[in-house]
């Protein structure tokens, strides 16, 4: 079982995704606060989530609890992924209870937690990312390379003047790394 992490999560609706993610791939969703939204039964309920009763979910308080409690200061199995990730998700091997740790839709993981383990950190490669990878501050780099930077509602980063889109949403980048590591784990009809 592959543990997928949410530090801070702020759209609802990519949790929601992702949650269906986990559900379909056996996966646990660990969600670390705080919280961007609300999930009380009525929240649920409202948002139509059904399969949410199948999930396996743990909610953390904040990141200090998850590291303390969860990964016991043992980082030799979490992957970190960010855009300022010197290598990509494919170069990764992964493992049966390994951690996929991803950053909230505005800003990422903490940069002091990457520096502190930037040997675990790791990118999923798109256009543009030999220019963006380097930057100290990855949004104000790309507001200044592309001022017409804009969001959508699903936390996608879109050229408004091109209509092109120039990041993954988060729910898009966990589907694509926990289906990388399934795969290496030979999960079932994934063969090459």
């Amino acid at each position: 079982m592959l543990n997928i992490v949410l530090v801070e999560p702020e759209i609802p609706a990519n949790t929601g995704n992702i949650g269906r993610t986990c559900v379909l791939t056996g996966s646990r969703l660990h969600l670390v606060g705080p919280l961007g939204f609300d999930l009380s039964d009525k929240a649920i309920q409202r948002a139509g989530l059904s399969y949410w009763q199948s999930l396996d979910i743990v909610l953390w308080r904040d990141w200090e609890a998850f590291e303390r409690d969860a990964l016991e200061g043992d980082f030799q199995h979490v992957h970190f992924l960010t855009k300022a990730g010197s290598r990509t998700y494919a170069e990764a091997t992964y493992h049966e209870g390994d951690w996929l740790v991803f950053g909230k839709e505005s800003s990422g993981l903490r940069r002091e937690l990457l520096q502190a383990h930037s040997e675990r950190c790791e990118r999923i490669p798109m256009l543009g990312d030999e220019v963006l990878r380097n930057a100290d501050d990855w949004h104000a780099r790309h507001q200044e390379l592309t001022p017409n930077l804009r969001r959508d509602i699903c936390g996608n980063f879109v050229d408004a003047r091109e209509g092109r889109i120039t990041s993954l949403n988060l729910s898009n980048a966990v589907a694509i790394v926990t289906y990388e590591a399934l795969r290496q784990q030979g999960f079932p009809r994934m063969e090459p």
